[in-house]
């Protein structure tokens, strides 16, 4: 059975945190699908074809890495993609808590699909898309924290 595993996030923008996490998990799967989430309650700085374009562009290389938009429940896309694995990204403690009630409703919604955790490395730790919209909006130059694809 192929095992195939969604990264869910808005990457907006991906950062080289997101690049570590996902270069690191793709040998663990035989697909690695990163779900760009459409989210009505946000208003993203950059376009869903903004953001998976830099995605596949930074991943072309890679068969295994396959790019999509999404929205509704990660579990049903899950579904929808035959995903038998979420892959979330830690960073600090305080993300695991957040995560985790997440990974817990989801359990219960779909307790077939298992949520996996890497933590970022060390290097990486302080970069949050977040506060790379920030230095953009304000700006600052971001590129020290984005991979070479993002072009904002």
């Amino acid at each position: 059975m192929e095992r195939i595993c969604l990264f869910p996030g808005t990457f907006d923008p991906i950062t080289l945190g997101h690049v570590d996490i996902i270069e690191r998990a793709v040998s663990m799967f035989d697909k690695l699908i990163i779900g760009v989430g459409i989210n009505s309650s946000k208003q993203p700085m950059f376009t869903i074809e903004q953001r998976t374009g830099w995605i596949r562009e930074k991943f072309a290389h890679d068969p295994r890495v396959v790019v999509t938009g999404y929205e509704g429940l990660t579990v049903d896309y899950c579904r929808k993609v035959n995903a038998q694995f979420i892959l979330r990204g830690i960073r600090y403690i305080s993300d695991f808590e957040y995560e985790k009630a997440i990974a817990d409703m989801n359990r219960m919604l779909a307790p077939d699909i298992e949520t996996v955790f890497l933590t970022c490395s060390p290097l990486y730790s302080t970069i949050s898309s977040t506060l790379v919209r920030d230095v953009i909006r304000n700006g600052g130059n971001a590129g020290m924290f984005l991979p070479s694809e993002v072009k904002y």
